[in-house]
């Protein structure tokens, strides 16, 4: 969690990262004055409605010159045009599995610390099963097909109250365990075309719904007023973050998880075609019954036919299928 030197008017806010003993990354944003952190929930729908535009109500800071802390090792970045910054990076010297502290502080003109963001960055176990999933109507029910319901769901329930879809927080209990040890769970990556404003946001909805630990790789920062086009990611995008990921650990294999509500059938077929020694099987949610058959031809598509590929409906399916093929 990022903290704000009191007499700063800019807040280092930082992400979680990933990588392994060789290759570390990590994300943040630079913004001006304190951003919201939503403390007490409530079912009241307008004071929701303006918890979720206070998110939106931001000012990023561009051009800033951020510097990362890591044991022995500083490096320099420049935030973008939204006050995006990233650091990837070689460690001097190996890092065990495990969460491990870092810090981020913006530098002023004058050479000083103006702010100073605390984040943390995963270095997992070496497991044989890495997991790469959608948010939206793959975890958590969005209707992202009917834009006017997803804004509804969104902005008038807080993160306690949004509902996840029958057996999914069992099913991905279960590939979080699938063939390790409980003390060592394999990692998720949770890709998604919702926005860095929503983090704390989706955090809170995982850690409260009790499902798997992970990383997420969210969208470009939005204004208030391109709240109503939220989600609205263009493909390549997302291909992006996870190629980024299957290049982080080349040794793994991963399970993609998503639906067809949107681009993930398409996107998962790229990667698929680009990574497929990586990719062990492939799982979509069909709550778009028009898209249905589209996504079955997109699985014929697929050249390499050692991945799994599995279109269902309910979650029972896809964990009979995991079973199926020795996933779970």
């Amino acid at each position: 969690m990022a903290k704000t030197d009191k007499n700063s008017n800019a807040a280092v806010k930082i992400y979680n990262g990933y990588g392994k003993a060789e290759n570390l990354v990590i994300y943040g944003h630079v913004l001006k004055g304190k951003y919201f952190i939503q403390r007490k929930y409530t079912r009241n729908a307008l004071i929701n409605i303006i918890n979720i535009f206070r998110l939106f109500f931001i000012r990023p800071i561009s051009n800033a010159k951020v510097k990362l802390s890591w044991r022995d090792q500083n490096f320099y970045a420049i935030t973008e045009k939204d006050g995006f910054f990233t650091f990837e990076w070689k460690p001097e010297t190996p890092v065990l599995a495990g969460w491990h502290d870092l810090k981020v502080e913006l530098i002023d003109e004058n050479e000083s610390i103006s702010a100073c963001g605390n984040g943390k960055i995963l270095v997992p176990n070496s497991t044989q099963y890495g997991f790469i999933s959608d948010i939206d109507d793959t975890v958590l029910i969005s209707h992202s097909g009917r834009t006017h319901k997803k804004l509804w769901s969104m902005l008038t329930k807080n993160p306690r109250r949004r509902k996840t879809f029958s057996d999914v927080v069992n099913y991905y209990q279960l590939l979080s365990k699938a063939h390790t040890e409980a003390s060592l769970p394999n990692p998720f990556f949770y890709v998604s075309s919702s926005e860095w404003n929503l983090y704390e946001y989706l955090c809170e909805f995982f850690k409260f719904n009790e499902l798997p630990d992970g990383i997420f790789l969210l969208s470009s920062i939005k204004k208030w007023y391109q709240l109503f086009k939220s989600g609205n990611t263009k493909h390549l995008t997302k291909f992006n973050r996870i190629a980024r990921v299957l290049e982080v650990f080349p040794d793994q294999k991963f399970i993609l998880l998503g639906d067809n509500s949107q681009s993930d059938p398409e996107v998962y077929r790229l990667i698929s075609e680009k990574y497929p020694n990586q990719i062990f099987a492939i799982y979509i949610r069909n709550i778009n019954s028009k898209k249905e058959d589209f996504t079955e031809e997109i699985f014929k598509s697929i050249e390499n036919k050692v991945i799994h590929t599995l279109q269902y409906i309910h979650t029972n399916e896809a964990i009979s299928h995991s079973k199926s093929v020795g996933l779970i």
